[in-house]
């Protein structure tokens, strides 16, 4: 996939990648703390059935690390800002937990960009400040810089998540570090869970399909209202997974999305 930089209204920089090619346009959106990269194997086996993107969301990878704004706007404004630039008309949006919740809204508010839906672990937010302490002091409690590549997987708990998520840190002279500021990835996730996004979960049209883990976040509950209120949209639970489906069933993922798009 090629690397390109995308600058939005607000002098955001954003990292993107792009595999090019005529097939119908897939546009991947990491959850919290993650990179364009980690899509590599979804990505992998979408290629040439479609034409896949992805890019670092704000404050996050190789995009700017400490934009001014951390809005949910921003972040749907940045989907637009790079499907503009490599002039994707209409796109089918693939977003994991936070991703997922940026994809709702984009879909939401663009209707005639976002062809279908594809939200992997992702709900309507609203869970409350709790739910964002939890996950910030999760992330301060992390053992900065690693020493070694090793200890940062064995931090994260291994198996095939951990290592992608290792292979997002970056090498310095102190060790291994992430490339994200804690702060900003709080300032990110409150407004995930200031109050749910019901009214804009009812407005989507796009055909969408719910991907969620045997073992990961979402509450039944909420899928089921999710499902109550659209009665049209698709549930898919991967048996085995967790939280992070794409990267521990990368396969059937890339299966799911690929005859979603078909």
């Amino acid at each position: 996939m090629r690397a390109l930089q995308v600058t939005t209204s607000d002098g955001t920089r954003l990292h993107v990648l792009d595999s090019g090619g005529a097939g119908p346009a897939v546009l991947l959106l990491h959850g919290l703390a993650g990179y364009a990269g980690e899509w590599a194997q979804v990505a992998e086996r979408l290629a040439g059935a479609c034409r896949v993107v992805a890019f670092d969301q704000r404050g996050h990878g190789s995009s700017t690390r400490r934009p001014a704004d951390l809005s949910r706007t921003a972040h749907v404004d940045d989907v637009v800002a790079v499907a503009d630039a490599l002039g994707l008309e209409r796109f089918t949006l693939v977003g994991q937990s936070m991703g997922a919740h940026t994809a709702l809204l984009a879909a939401a508010a663009h209707p005639a960009r976002v062809g279908r839906l594809v939200l992997i672990e992702g709900g309507v937010g609203g869970e409350g400040p709790e739910a964002t302490a939890d996950v910030i002091d999760w992330f301060r409690a992390w053992p900065i810089p690693f020493a070694t590549v090793d200890d940062a997987v064995a931090h994260l708990g291994g198996g095939p998540a951990a290592r992608v998520w290792t292979e997002g840190l970056e090498e310095t002279d102190a060790g291994w570090v992430p490339r994200f500021d804690v702060d900003v990835l709080e300032a990110a996730l409150r407004p995930v869970h200031e109050r749910p996004r019901w009214e804009e979960w009812g407005q989507i049209t796009a055909p969408t399909l719910l991907i969620t883990g045997e073992n990961g976040y979402v509450p039944a509950g909420e899928l089921d209202e999710m499902r109550r209120r659209r009665p049209d949209v698709r549930h898919v639970q991967v048996p085995g997974a967790g939280h992070d489906v794409h990267l521990e069933a990368p396969e059937r993922v890339a299966e799911l999305v690929r005859g979603f798009v078909a």
